[in-house]
């Protein structure tokens, strides 16, 4: 029991020893991350958006017309991540839809993997940010209890050092309410950015799947055109 009672009597020095200050540190160093990381893929985002709908309708005119060299010219003049997945297809159409679409499979993997790039650091920050700002808070509290305790010592000895000790019992409070504070302010940034980020990365891919079904759906139409137009084939021994 003693032995318990030393871990736990040494465990609580360190903690008060420490304080909530480093917590604080820590915090705003998430944040400045998580900022960065906001910035970052808020920029390319927006670099590689086009207008989809415009595209959509520029595709479907030069597959009506049998035109791939247009529709791989125009896919080229596109800077979205959709056209990049797109043109992999248009490269491969020439050995077939099944090709076509494996190459467009692995393209939209790669473009997937780039557009939710750090993602998961601002949704584990998110999540977590609260509980890093309760650490914080519980470390304050034990120091509020350890100062609350030496005031109930002190008291009988002076006003003055009754009045400095519980000075220093509402500074840890005060502590302790900042850090639960912080990674509240924290958190909520990330987990807005990381949803609104994730909203967009689902909105790309699904704007990828359509133009793919287009260039996939002429291939497999001219396809079956071209084995309906064969002639048969001879019969063998004929």
């Amino acid at each position: 029991m003693n032995e318990k009672q030393g871990a736990t009597e040494l465990i609580q020095r360190v903690m008060v020893g420490l304080g909530a200050g480093w917590v604080l540190w820590l915090m705003l160093i998430l944040s400045v991350i998580s900022l960065a990381i906001m910035l970052e893929r808020a920029w390319l985002y927006l670099s590689v958006s086009d207008d989809i709908e415009g595209l959509m309708r520029d595709l479907n005119k030069f597959f009506r017309n049998n035109d791939l060299p247009a529709a791989r010219k125009r896919l080229e003049q596109s800077k979205s991540a959709e056209a990049a997945v797109v043109i992999a297809g248009v490269v491969e159409a020439d050995r077939g839809a099944d090709s076509a679409e494996h190459a467009m499979a692995s393209a939209s993997a790669l473009q997937k993997l780039k557009l939710e790039k750090r993602l998961a650091f601002l949704g584990t920050l998110g999540n977590n940010a609260p509980f890093i700002g309760l650490l914080g808070t519980v470390i304050g509290i034990v120091g509020a209890f350890q100062e609350l305790a030496k005031s109930s010592q002190v008291g009988a000895a002076g006003s003055a050092a009754a009045n400095t000790a519980s000075t220093l019992v509402m500074a840890r409070i005060a502590e302790a309410l900042v850090a639960t504070a912080v990674g509240l302010v924290v958190a909520i940034p990330a987990v807005a950015a990381f949803n609104t980020f994730q909203r967009i990365v689902k909105a790309k891919l699904a704007n990828t799947d359509a133009l793919a079904l287009a260039l996939l759906a002429h291939l497999r139409s001219n396809e079956s055109h071209a084995e309906a137009t064969a002639p048969p084939r001879s019969r063998r021994g004929e």
